[in-house]
């Protein structure tokens, strides 16, 4: 074989080999196209509109520390919210409460708490910080009917949880937003009894009142309304929040220690 036959065959076998590679890269280029694609829209679309209208996804994710006061008959409750471990705090002037990553604790020497720690920690965090929380993880997505309500036809996302998410994964959620604007206007939540089983029973919140804290529109008042199914009927309650902030910051992880003279309280 002469030096230019080889020389030739080297070449095209290194050629070959080329090919070979640069199919493979392209192969890997698209399966990480894919994978990345996938995450960047595991959302509805529909969903993604209503994150922007209150502010952006990602803007919410910038911010590591919620506070905000729920108002009570003659004081009010300050609560304190890690976004990204979800402890909690909640301080009122003769009880306090909270979750430390671990467990749920509760200070309340003259027994002025009447309700369930485990249960009421982190229940209206969840209500206040909607519509951001529904794009934890562990969430599933689908279609449900329009909610109707004075000549209004509100399109809406079914949430459901995964098997283990949360401590009531049985729960789902049915966000309603505004046709023109995609602003959050309802929340239809179930509460899974204390047995274990799933509610079919969907009790209705409207949101139509908003606030804007650190250019993120978050709700300043909520309102529950009577209901008959889906038939919404009238405002019944509405629970109030002030001195709302927002922070860059996580807060030292002492703070949402269990003071010395607290107990720590188990699932009921």
């Amino acid at each position: 074989m002469s030096y230019k036959l080889k020389s030739f065959l080297v070449f095209l076998i290194f050629l070959n080999s080329c090919k070979e590679h640069s199919a493979e890269k392209v192969s890997s280029l698209q399966q990480e196209k894919s994978v990345t694609s996938l995450k960047e829209n595991r959302y509805p679309a529909s969903l993604e509109k209503v994150f922007h209208a209150h502010g952006g996804l990602n803007s919410w994710k910038g911010f590591k520390t919620l506070e905000y006061s729920i108002s009570k008959d003659d004081y009010n409750e300050k609560h304190t919210v890690s976004l990204f471990s979800r402890k909690d705090i909640i301080k009122a002037p003769d009880y306090s409460l909270g979750f430390d990553g671990e467990n749920v604790w509760k200070l309340d020497v003259l027994g002025n708490f009447k309700g369930d720690a485990v249960f009421y920690h982190n229940l209206f965090f969840y209500f206040y910080a909607m519509p951001f929380v529904l794009a934890d993880e562990g969430i599933t997505y689908a279609e449900t009917p329009n909610l109707e309500f004075k000549g209004v036809s509100y399109p809406g996302v079914k949430i459901s949880y995964d098997v283990g998410v949360g401590t009531s994964f049985k729960d789902n959620y049915y966000l309603h937003y505004h046709p023109e604007t995609y602003k959050m206007e309802w929340l239809g939540y179930t509460v899974t009894y204390r047995n274990g089983e799933a509610s079919n029973n969907i009790k209705w919140i409207r949101y139509n009142d908003w606030q804007s804290v650190e250019k993120m529109i978050l709700p300043k008042s909520i309102t529950w309304y009577s209901y008959e199914g889906r038939e919404i009927q009238e405002a019944k309650k509405t629970m109030l929040f002030s001195d709302v902030k927002l922070y860059k910051e996580e807060f030292l992880m002492d703070f949402f220690v269990a003071p010395k003279e607290a107990i720590y309280v188990m699932k009921k």
